[in-house]
């Protein structure tokens, strides 16, 4: 376990790949963390009741490398998250997080999600009992409002909240949530980002660690905001760019080491996923979050191809990555730059 002490001291940066909905698996945080290092990386949302009725195990197992790693809850029962709380604890985890943003219609018939922007006191007491259950990081992930309610007043009314309850950091992706008339992926996309909101909540707390999400797309972006605010979450574009984490030690943190490339770290995941597939887990599961590995470089389409359609064959092994591998570096030999642009995909939360 990391040393939760530090994780959100105010004088040191945090960056984080955002935790996305079928995406940010135990098998794509533990590629993410080849690339680097010092990234927070998140797990899936899992509810609370996967969790108390659910197999708990196949939810909350990571591996030991993947440190530092926070996992995200859903649920909007005190009680339930207390619980929930003290499973993520005993597993190991980093950091917990509320979900106060998901705007999926699952969620909202859940009453957890971005619908709880519409109850600050409730979200305050569910920080609260988590809080009281466990001693690693309690951290409150939120909208800036939803539907009709006015930004800066739905946001202050909830960090209020939160901030009472005790929460240890907040992060905020930097768009309204449209519960009616918009779908989860619109609602990614179609309300303004509005980051100056963001910014200004800084300056009214400068001493509680505010971090920001939304639209980021690159490194350079990511320093931007760290002029204004504490933490900077990348969701789609990290996910679908990855080499852009490999830059994130050097850029961010300022560690004095050279960035692993794209082959390096194709070969450096090479015995993790050996030991995978000798467990039973099928080569797709875990190449899927590989795809983009290449993207912007000459090669990167016939990377992808080879992984998408072999993976998935039936008794797939590591030759398929090794067969990848020799298809792009016939053109292109290393890594590439921090700058490409974000794709579309799946929900950050």
């Amino acid at each position: 376990m990391t040393d939760t002490t530090t994780l959100y001291d105010i004088n040191t940066p945090v960056f984080s790949v955002a935790p996305m909905l079928d995406w940010t698996d135990r098998h794509c945080r533990s590629y993410h963390r080849i690339l680097s290092r010092r990234t927070l990386l998140y797990t899936e949302m899992i509810t609370t009741g996967a969790l108390i009725h659910g197999d708990r195990a196949r939810h909350l197992n990571f591996n030991a490398g993947e440190h530092p790693v926070a996992c995200q809850l859903g649920g909007s029962d005190p009680d339930a998250l207390a619980d929930a709380a003290r499973m993520v604890e005993d597993w190991g985890y980093d950091e917990v997080n509320l979900n106060v943003g998901c705007p999926s219609d699952r969620v909202q018939n859940g009453r957890f999600g971005a619908c709880l922007m519409l109850e600050p006191q409730l979200v305050g007491e569910c920080i609260a009992a988590m809080k009281n259950a466990v001693s690693i990081p309690v951290t409150t992930k939120c909208r800036i409002g939803v539907d009709e309610q006015d930004p800066e007043e739905a946001l202050d009314a909830l960090v209020s909240a939160v901030l009472k309850a005790g929460t240890d950091a907040i992060w905020v992706h930097a768009r309204k949530a449209w519960l009616q008339g918009l779908s989860p992926k619109e609602n990614r996309d179609v309300p303004p980002l509005d980051y100056e909101l963001v910014y200004r909540l800084k300056q009214r707390h400068p001493k509680v660690f505010i971090g920001i999400n939304g639209g980021v797309a690159t490194l350079s972006e990511t320093q931007e905001h760290l002029r204004h605010v504490n933490g900077v979450m990348m969701g789609r574009a990290a996910y679908h760019s990855p080499m852009q984490l490999a830059g994130v030690d050097r850029l961010i943190f300022g560690d004095p080491k050279d960035d692993i490339d794209a082959r390096e770290a194709v070969e450096a995941f090479i015995p993790y996923i050996e030991s995978e597939l000798a467990e039973g887990t099928k080569l797709s599961q875990i190449t899927r979050h590989m795809l983009g590995t290449y993207q912007g470089v000459p090669g990167a389409r016939h990377f992808r191809r080879i992984m998408t359609t072999e993976a998935v064959k039936p008794g797939a092994g590591i030759e398929v990555v090794h067969q990848a591998l020799a298809a792009v570096h016939g053109s292109v030999s290393g890594g590439f730059g921090a700058d490409e642009p974000e794709a579309a995909g799946a929900p950050t939360l």
